[in-house]
């Protein structure tokens, strides 16, 4: 086929996919364009991607996709870097602010707001970047490696894969890959191949990412216990479970 153009997630859980895309040597003509989640859902739907490392809470919006990997970003256990962070306890919060670079993230805690905690608060959607200058907000909704400089600066902290798992007893599924094409079977194999040795491979991944890690994180200790790659059958019934939340909404 002709170049395989691939969107993968800037995070730290991502970058054992990156480095095996990289550097397993199993794709051939390939580009890889790295971005916020919510920007590889956008990749996909305006067609500048054939394959992408969704917020599955984008699902909904996107065209008929097609799973296509033994692999995704999920939890089986606190996540760390998904996380309701504020000044109040739940039942005192009024107002939570939006992180702008995840879907599945603002679905997630509005899923575990009605459901689960039983809280109704007001919603405020945050720009691109305003995240990371959060001083003066009660509460916030922040994903990714900004969590790790972000969390010491609010008294209670929520993970939300925890939270998702003590609601539901099933893992959590943040991104999936996904396409909304028809692509050789050839191509599904080797790629999948590229993903299982950059989860295979993760030291190396982070020697080779070592300046983009923030500092004073035990990367590899977060990549093995906190991350769980392999979309098994738990976690589908978790991704179903969440998508009919959303479905229902």
């Amino acid at each position: 086929m002709n170049q395989l153009k691939i969107s993968a997630v800037s995070y730290l859980n991502t970058y054992p996919f990156v480095y095996g895309i990289l550097h397993s040597g199993c794709l051939g003509n390939f580009m890889l364009d790295i971005a916020v989640p919510s920007v590889c859902a956008e990749n996909l739907a305006l067609g500048n991607a054939d394959i992408a490392l969704v917020p599955v809470g984008a699902i909904p919006h996107l065209p008929p996709v097609r799973f296509i990997s033994n692999y995704c970003i999920g939890a089986v256990s606190p996540v760390k870097t998904v996380l309701l962070l504020s000044h109040k306890p739940l039942t005192e919060i009024k107002q939570i602010h939006l992180d702008w670079d995840s879907r599945t993230s603002v679905q997630l805690v509005k899923v575990l707001a009605k459901n689960f905690w039983k809280i109704d608060p007001a919603w405020k959607d945050l720009g691109q970047g305003e995240s990371d200058q959060a001083d003066g907000i009660e509460s916030l909704v922040a994903i990714g490696d900004k969590t790790f400089g972000l969390s010491n600066r609010y008294e209670y902290i929520y993970d939300l894969a925890e939270e998702w798992i003590r609601f539901t007893s099933l893992p959590f599924v943040f991104a999936a890959w996904v396409t909304t094409r028809d692509l050789p079977e050839e191509t599904i194999r080797d790629f999948n191949a590229a993903l299982a040795y950059g989860v295979d491979h993760r030291r190396e991944t982070i020697e080779f990412f070592e300046k983009k890690i923030p500092s004073g994180i035990d990367a590899y200790r977060y990549l093995n216990e906190n991350i769980s790659f392999e979309f098994d059958s738990d976690k589908k019934k978790g991704l179903d479970l969440f998508l009919s939340y959303l479905t229902a909404e």
